[in-house]
């Protein structure tokens, strides 16, 4: 196939970019992938050309020169919900846009499509809205030839942050909790959406408009659960209605979580979101750019739920869980050393014949196990510190088993007891690729 041209897709190893990325390699184009971090994206897919593009140091358009070299096209797929854990909502949404535009027009890259998102509005009330807004505003008072589309809630066979938590909500136990459940959606398939990208940069009565690219169904986020489960094929089950009162610590957990780089989409902003807008307006984007978007249910279809997916979902709310168990349990185990149970762990140090250096063993076991607890909650760091967790304990029951073997047929099993959390240590590592 002859190349169309460069193209630069900008937060390529995204949810959506990277599918407008693959779209737009079927099509022809030559894809230049921008990423925050391309490397690990690069081995999953090879054939894009990879560069580091981080909007935190690309806020001046002389930055952006070495990007758009030879490019004929670029789309934009970039945007955080909130600051925290390496995002910068007013670079990614604001500064680093702003100097696009300035480097497009130096540059004589004249063709932007610049995806934003329905509810982009300041009356929504959000950071994440107000600087989703004014990105549009930039791109509409540029120089350029462009299109903004704004996507409802996206269906794609992965899931990631809202499609995540729609996946966890709709496999819940014997019910399905909602708070609302009134609000308003209509999904768009991801294929919908990166045909709608493709065919923008070739309309050219596509140019200079904006869309908001929603599904021909309008469901209330109910319907939506309900129709999740079933393609998750479990059992109907009714929808309980969480009231906002008993919701909101839970949304101020995940505004906290999300400052610590714990990305959450269980947050004050994705509520206020979807209880302003999610469904968008109706437009002529379907007959503009050529594309059929299909029914919701015909999507999911489309795309048959597998185990793998059954997986995700009902432990989409286990690994937090897990992953606070584990931490506590190490930063307790070492706090209670070091207070109440000093005595006794001296007493068993003892017992195992360790002497004199009980003291020392006893209370640099402590620190390790205050450390190991606290540095689990660092977001960076959780994999590799839950893996040191589990070597540090099969190393200790080494040393148990030399020294104390009595202790493990114990009717307390202290032995016994640390295998799960053994387990459990090599779930929270397993378990923690975000994309």
């Amino acid at each position: 196939m002859t190349s169309r041209g460069r193209v630069l897709v900008l937060g390529a190893n995204g949810f959506i970019g990277s599918h407008v990325a693959a779209a737009l390699a079927a099509a022809g184009w030559t894809v230049r992938a921008g990423a925050r971090r391309p490397a690990e994206a690069a081995r999953r897919a090879p054939q894009y050309e990879w560069a580091v593009a981080d909007f935190r140091t690309l806020g001046a358009p002389a930055a952006w020169e070495a990007l758009l070299e030879g490019v004929e096209a670029v789309v934009n797929c970039v945007g955080v919900l909130q600051d925290g854990g390496g995002d910068d909502i007013r670079a990614a949404h604001v500064l680093g846009p702003r100097a696009l535009i300035a480097a497009c027009e130096a540059a004589g890259v004249n063709r932007l499509v610049h995806l934003s998102a329905v509810g982009a509005e300041d009356a929504a009330g959000t950071a994440y809205a107000r600087t989703k807004a004014e990105t549009e505003r930039m791109v509409q008072s540029s120089r350029l030839e462009w299109t903004i589309l704004r996507p409802s809630l996206v269906l794609g066979r992965g899931a990631f942050g809202g499609t995540g938590l729609i996946r966890a909500l709709a496999a819940f136990p014997g019910v399905i909790p909602v708070v609302g459940g009134a609000q308003a959606v209509r999904p768009v398939a991801m294929d919908d959406l990166t045909a709608a990208v493709v065919a923008a940069l070739d309309r050219p009565q596509a140019v200079r408009r904006r869309f908001d690219v929603a599904g021909p169904r309008r469901l209330s986020l109910d319907q939506l659960l309900k129709l999740y489960r079933g393609w998750l094929g479990l059992p109907a089950a009714p929808v309980i209605r969480v009231p906002r009162a008993i919701a909101a610590p839970a949304l101020r957990l995940g505004d906290l979580l999300a400052r610590m780089g714990w990305f959450s989409p269980l947050t004050s902003t994705s509520m206020r979101q979807l209880d302003h807008d999610v469904a968008g307006r109706d437009d002529d984007w379907q007959e503009a750019l050529g594309v059929r978007a299909r029914d919701p249910a015909a999507a999911l279809s489309a795309t048959p739920a597998s185990v793998q997916d059954v997986w995700h979902a009902r432990l989409w709310f286990v690994r937090p869980v897990a992953i606070a168990a584990l931490g506590l349990f190490w930063l307790l185990t070492g706090l209670i050393t070091f207070g109440p149970g000093w005595e006794r762990a001296i007493t068993v140090l003892h017992e195992g014949g360790y002497g004199r250096w009980a003291g020392a063993i006893a209370g640099w076991g402590a620190a390790l196990d205050v450390a190991l607890g606290l540095a689990l909650f660092a977001r960076p760091w959780t994999a590799r510190v839950a893996i040191v967790m589990a070597a540090a304990t099969v190393g200790y029951l080494v040393a148990a088993t030399l020294s104390l073997p009595q202790y493990w047929v114990d009717p307390l099993g202290p032995w016994l007891k640390v295998v799960p959390m053994m387990a459990l240590c090599l779930f929270v590592a397993a378990t923690d690729a975000r994309r």
